[in-house]
């Protein structure tokens, strides 16, 4: 396996368990955003194993998925668009009582 797509799935991994561990807690903002975190990695490896091209800089989900030229069933599409929109709000919560509220246990 390629170096860099390994690395990404490394990470990736701990990621996931990060954003278990996260959950457990009740961290559930955090949760998301390690999620998105994990996805965003495990797409990034895809794209350095089909591509053979260093992955993108990007956060975008969507655009990941595009450039593995994966398809997806439209319950997964439709949770990796939500988690794509989740990225920011978690990551930059503009109104920390209110996305406390939204996130009480994950994704809405």
């Amino acid at each position: 396996m390629d170096k860099k797509a390994a690395n990404w799935i490394a990470t990736s991994k701990y990621d996931l368990i990060t954003a278990q561990k996260m959950y457990e807690t009740g961290r559930y903002i955090y949760a998301v955003f390690m999620l998105h975190l994990c996805l965003e990695k495990m797409l990034k490896a895809m794209v350095v194993k089909r591509t053979r091209k260093e992955a993108p800089k990007t956060h975008d989900l969507i655009y990941l998925i595009k450039l593995t030229k994966i398809e997806l069933p439209g319950e997964l599409l439709d949770f990796t668009a939500k988690m794509n929109n989740a990225s920011i709000v978690t990551r930059y919560p503009e109104d920390l009582k209110a996305i406390l509220h939204m996130y009480r246990r994950g994704l809405p």
